[in-house]
């Protein structure tokens, strides 16, 4: 039994990253289609799908890399944990990396970026950290 699916995700992606493999697979919800939705629209990862394999839906990421190979994930970390939450107002998001980074909200209008949560004057629970 998986007890942090979300951390199995992150762990996925970095193993995948680190031996440039072009797609990594994953079994899918609701909230890694988010985390997904989000690495797309942040320009993280090229594209992603949902597959039927055997009986399970399997969520893939198409990963992205650079022209000369560089890799466009460098650092993805868990933060809110299932031991210790971790929540925050929208003024108290700061930018990652002085905006070269992203943190992933979960909220209670979807997963979102901590750019959008601060336009949007929302806060939530911190997933993850990806720059």
């Amino acid at each position: 039994m998986m007890t942090d699916p979300i951390a199995d995700m992150l762990t996925r992606i970095r193993n995948a990253v680190r031996v440039e493999r072009p797609n990594v697979e994953m079994p899918l919800s609701k909230v890694k289609r988010g985390l997904a939705e989000v690495l797309k629209r942040e320009g993280y990862i090229w594209d992603f799908t949902e597959v039927e394999v055997e009986k399970f839906p399997q969520l893939r990421l198409e990963l992205k890399y650079g022209p000369n190979g560089e890799r466009v994930i460098r650092h993805i970390r868990r933060i809110s944990k299932p031991g210790r939450r971790i929540y925050n107002r929208a003024t108290e998001l700061r930018p990652i990396l002085n905006g070269l980074g992203i943190s992933i909200i979960s909220t209670s209008r979807g997963v979102i970026s901590d750019r959008e949560a601060r336009q949007r004057n929302l806060g939530g629970e911190v997933l993850c950290e990806v720059w």
